[in-house]
């Protein structure tokens, strides 16, 4: 398409941006692509490929596919569903991964054959820590140069977190309740309230957020106020704790702890009568909840004798859905000028909305380019205005 072609007509109320690109993680679809998925991920730190074969065992006990892939699919219908019923069902909504098909380059250049030329980037990670955002910007940063080197010019912007998002924090309250029920009525009073997310090394965990260990105090505000609602609702103060999964670096790395396993392991010890496990760190059942909970702790609850029952992930619950389109819609008529209101429950207010300079810092290449931050410049297209790009 001709660089100079005129733009998709936004909807009125996603104006100036033309298309939403939902940007996720990406999972392998069979056994044959969980090692080379595996590359993807780990490309430049030197991970041996018989560990890759080691770590995708947890990929081969589901027969060689994530979850995330369908869930994704369900989370776009989801959005379609609900700008539609906003009147933008006419935005385009695009979904590109990081390290999967379909890739995130093809869907912006998806996305700027069909004419957008500003787009807005919804990712799958609700808190603020290089791997769950500014690695993600890196990403939008590298597809931008490389449609720029194909005289495609795109302009991107970024959703601000959203782990307090009334609606996500809605959705989490809903899950752990009703995991509560699952529980037997002798147990469930007495229950604990362990909340889990990915573990990540505490050099990262220092370098989160414009002033460091924002991943923590996130994590730990949506605790603080999922476990009060939850009071609220059932009239019982059950005591709850955050706690870490997934761990995969060398054991002379610090990673955030505790390991939910020990942790539920020291639960029984004291005398716990249950434990509602709730993966508030996860968007949808990625496979740190499907083998990591579901397999290994559920197994480890069996094992020492505690009554255990999962909570689901925020997945397409109503509120949540509704909260993601209130911040795409928030964000854009940020841009218009309109100043809306911006919605946060707990004990943290709403993020920014474009990234600090060092926010979230890159502690293995600090130079590398990242979008949607203040420190990003947009690439000049290499092709004269009136190319036709490929």
């Amino acid at each position: 398409m001709p660089e100079s072609a005129a733009p998709a007509a936004p909807a009125p109320l996603l104006a100036p941006y033309d298309a939403l690109v939902l940007l996720s993680f990406g999972g392998p679809e069979g056994p044959d692509d969980v090692v080379p998925f595996l590359e993807n991920v780990t490309r430049g730190r030197g991970i041996p490929r018989e560990r890759l074969v080691e770590v995708g065992e947890h990929y081969f006990a589901f027969g060689g596919r994530s979850p995330i892939n369908e869930q994704n699919l369900e989370l776009l219908a989801a959005l379609r569903a609900e700008l539609a019923a906003r009147g933008a069902g006419d935005l385009p909504v695009h979904w590109g991964n990081r390290n999967w098909d379909p890739y995130l380059t093809d869907a912006l250049r998806e996305a700027h054959e069909a004419g957008a030329r500003r787009v807005l980037v919804l990712t799958t990670s609700a808190y603020a820590s290089y791997s769950g955002c500014r690695q993600y910007r890196e990403d939008v940063a590298a597809s931008l140069i490389a449609l720029a080197g194909e005289g495609r010019r795109l302009l991107a912007d970024k959703v601000r977190h959203y782990f307090n998002a009334p609606g996500f924090v809605q959705a989490n309250t809903d899950a752990v309740l009703a995991a509560l029920a699952e529980l037997d009525d002798d147990v469930r009073d007495g229950a604990h309230l362990v909340f889990t997310t990915h573990s990540i090394p505490d050099a990262m965990a220092a370098a989160a957020g414009p002033d460091g260990h924002a991943y923590e105090r996130q994590h730990e505000s949506v605790v603080a106020e999922v476990t009060r609602r939850v009071a609220e609702v059932t009239g019982v103060e059950h005591p709850s704790a955050l706690v870490y999964c997934s761990r995969s670096g060398p054991p002379t790395q610090p990673w955030l702890e505790p390991d939910v396993n020990d942790h539920l392991t020291a639960l029984r010890e004291r005398g716990a009568a249950s434990a509602v496990v709730a993966p508030i760190g996860f968007i949808s059942d990625h496979m740190e909840v499907k083998y990591d909970l579901d397999t290994e702790a559920a197994e480890t609850a069996a094992e020492i004798g505690l009554p255990f029952a999962r909570a689901a992930t925020a997945g397409v619950h109503t509120a949540f859905v509704t909260a993601l389109v209130d911040l795409v819609l928030e964000r854009a008529a940020a841009e218009r000028g309109e100043g809306p209101q911006r919605a946060a429950t707990g004990s943290l207010g709403p993020s920014h909305d474009v990234c600090p300079v060092g926010c979230c810092a890159n502690l293995r290449a600090p130079d590398r380019p990242a979008a949607c931050g203040l420190d990003w410049v947009d690439p000049p297209t290499s092709a004269p205005a009136t190319a036709t790009a490929p």
